[in-house]
């Protein structure tokens, strides 16, 4: 591996390990402070991680906060910032469960008409975003946190028994969907199934890898985000790149809760998971947007949701997960700030090696001329 490389792997590297180690010792810090032994937490987290039936529902939780940190990562790779994704998906999972409960088609159509249904509900929620910047130069993060109080107003407007609302006991349901809608899980035996739509965020984070990476679109929306000007000048329309980033990334936002409504729930009702497109800013942030660092940021925030329930039975309260989620976002910008500001005296000083290396060349070659010309 050239060196080049190997310095874009670690500072690539360096961010997360340095985000995650200084979470940790703050963490330990804060249950010291309390009172608390700083190591007992971690290692009994650590220790239900090794239990098959958690290790289940950490992937599946997982699942939904991995493509919800893909729809953030491409509006960050687009210099966007699409805080909307928690009332993108909650709204296009509402309109999904209520198709589900009123369409009765065969599998084949059924699961495929959910789906469009997500995504085309995610899309045209952020596209309103994604229109107010492009024509009237609106913040999509002010018109995204908008759209989000809009969408909890509109679900509660479904919720209306005289609209698609079922009441069942104190829980506002959309009505169970019809079984051809529902997606098959992946039996692990007493460990529970691991939801049939894991399979849809793995395809997910490949397509996403493959078109910023392998497509002239990719280039053009990278270039974007890095340069509105420069891409101008190479012929691609910002607003045209705005309005398609926003509308792929709510796209992608719309599906963020079907593993479960399709896997699991089969209705949305108040139970229903909330927060998941807030938790995918932290992930996109600490998985730097690459699907790989993405995946392993989701199981990271799964294991901890998911383990920290233990540390009721031993004492300790679970919000320490909590506040590691929130220490980590924390240091995930102070940290990636450090390793870019390292990384670009790095290159300073290699550059200015280079030039005083040349330098000393120029002169060498031109004392032999002189030493020939005599």
């Amino acid at each position: 591996m050239k060196k080049f490389d190997k310095e874009r792997v670690l500072l690539a590297v360096a961010g997360p390990v340095i985000a995650l180690a200084v979470a940790f010792v703050l963490s330990a810090i804060v249950l010291i402070a309390s009172g608390k032994n700083p190591v007992e937490p971690f290692a009994l987290m650590f220790e239900q991680a090794g239990f098959s039936d958690i290790q289940v529902l950490i992937v599946n939780q997982a699942s939904l906060y991995y493509i919800a940190a893909l729809a953030v990562a491409i509006g960050f790779r687009m210099n966007l910032f699409n805080i909307g994704v928690d009332g993108q998906y909650q709204l296009a999972a509402m309109m999904a469960a209520i198709v589900g409960a009123h369409a009765n088609l065969p599998a084949a159509l059924q699961i495929p008409l959910l789906l469009l249904t997500a995504v085309l509900t995610g899309a045209f929620w952020s596209g309103i975003a994604g229109v107010l910047k492009v024509t009237r130069g609106v913040s999509e993060v002010v018109a995204t946190i908008m759209l989000n109080a809009i969408a909890t107003s509109v679900i509660g407007y479904l919720w209306l028994p005289d609209v698609f609302g079922v009441k069942i006991g104190n829980n506002n349901t959309t009505g169970e969907m019809h079984e051809s809608g529902w997606v098959p899980g992946i039996d692990m035996g007493a460990s529970g199934e691991v939801y049939g739509l894991v399979i849809l965020a793995v395809l997910l984070g490949i397509g996403y890898w493959i078109v910023l990476n392998r497509t002239r679109f990719g280039f053009d929306l990278r270039a974007s985000g890095a340069s509105e000007s420069a891409a101008a000048a190479s012929g691609v329309s910002p607003k045209r790149m705005v309005l398609t980033a926003m509308l792929l990334s709510g796209g992608l936002a719309g599906l963020a809760g079907l593993p479960i409504l399709l896997g699991d729930t089969h209705t949305y009702s108040l139970n229903f998971p909330t927060g998941i497109g807030f938790l995918g800013i932290g992930i996109a942030l600490l998985g730097r947007n690459s699907p790989v660092g993405i995946a392993f940021a989701a199981l990271l925030w799964a294991w901890l949701d998911k383990a920290s329930p233990e540390l009721d039975f031993h004492g300790y309260d679970k919000e320490i997960a909590v506040i590691m989620q929130g220490l980590i976002v924390l240091s995930v910008v102070v940290s990636y700030e450090a390793v870019r500001e390292w990384g670009l005296r790095r290159q300073q000083r290699r550059v200015g090696a280079e030039l005083a290396a040349g330098h000393v060349l120029g002169a060498t070659d031109n004392s032999k001329k002189e030493v020939a010309g005599r």
